[in-house]
């Protein structure tokens, strides 16, 4: 009996594809939200980097694993956050770009954690010490409060415009153990009130957005989404989330890469000839991974060295000091 073919028609990220203007399927019901779009436009398309600039040069090479695309469309598909694990150097980062590349979604949002970072944090800024400071020289200077407040990159990302911007939420296990679930109204309801706002005399104010020259208007302090921002997530594996966090969460897990992806990845970042080259010490760095913990850049970083990149390739006995030096097992 012939195995029964897999078929991927449904995807709408290939990982493989040029960046393209992709048409996205209507939300589930469930999903659908209400934000009325922004005056002006928060960002459109024709702002985003070009295809060739040099910005998406991490995209391009991101060589995407065949496990994960299922997960990734699932999140783009069900507009849920793609919650990422997998070692240091796995690429968990680097996901986010290759997807914005890909369909065309423009410059990805980043939100770096730490162990301090908060749901206000991630959302906007608001200075008010500046704005006190320039009362007491000039009260007038000081009306203009949209002047003293910016978005983060998750409140950018949940402006109300036509096509979802990418958000990378870089390290969520660094975080205070009560971020994740901070976050699950925002995820939910895809909005967010900003109270220094509401309180304003002005029902109408404009302030300012990552990434963007220009303003936004925000209207009764209340930021909503029309179209759910595609969310990574990434995480070490180095602590537990809530089930109800996980619950509105598509999980992937990246494993480490084998050989034959290796290869590929080399072949993206450093050339054909030197993966051709490097092919047994590719292999050999694969068959180790279980054994020791180690981060694919380390891999690139030495074969850069050892096969003279940009340079003179180092002697051999010079070349596989550097090499152990630079593969060095990280636990």
């Amino acid at each position: 009996m012939d195995k029964p073919q897999h078929d991927s028609a449904w995807r709408i990220f290939t990982g493989q594809g040029d960046s393209h203007l992709a048409s996205l399927p209507d939300a589930p019901p469930w999903r659908t939200f209400q934000g009325q779009p922004s005056d002006p436009p928060a960002f459109c398309v024709s702002q985003a980097y070009a295809p060739d600039d040099e910005k998406w040069k991490r995209a391009k090479t991101y060589q995407t694993p065949a496990c994960a695309l299922d997960a990734i469309n699932a999140a783009l598909l069900l507009r849920r956050p793609l919650l990422v694990t997998g070692k240091p150097g796995a690429g968990k980062s680097s996901l986010a770009y290759r997807v914005a590349y890909e369909l065309a979604l423009g410059p990805v949002l980043v939100w770096p954690i730490n162990s301090r970072s908060s749901l206000k944090e991630g959302l906007y800024d608001y200075d008010a010490i500046a704005r006190l400071n320039d009362q007491r020289l000039d009260a007038s200077q000081a009306e203009d409060i949209g002047a003293y407040l910016s978005l983060r990159a998750l409140g950018t990302a949940l402006l109300p415009i036509e096509r979802p911007r990418v958000l990378l939420i870089d390290e969520l296990d660094k975080a205070d153990p009560d971020l994740p679930n901070d976050l699950l109204h925002v995820f939910e309801e895809g909005c967010f009130d900003i109270p220094e706002l509401q309180r304003h005399a002005s029902d109408n104010v404009e302030v300012k957005m990552m990434g963007e020259a220009k303003r936004v208007n925000i209207n009764h302090g209340h930021v909503a989404c029309k179209a759910f921002p595609f969310i990574v997530m990434t995480s070490n594996g180095e602590r537990d989330f809530p089930p109800a966090f996980l619950r509105r969460c598509i999980r992937l897990e990246l494993p480490d890469p084998d050989a034959e992806q290796l290869m590929a990845i080399v072949s993206a970042h450093l050339g054909e000839a030197v993966a051709q080259q490097a092919k047994q010490r590719i292999a050999e760095f694969a068959a180790q991974q279980g054994a020791r913990t180690t981060a694919t850049d380390q891999l690139l970083n030495a074969l850069f060295i050892v096969h003279g990149v940009n340079g003179e390739k180092p002697g051999a006995a010079a070349a596989a000091e550097l090499d152990a030096l630079l593969t060095q097992a990280l636990d």
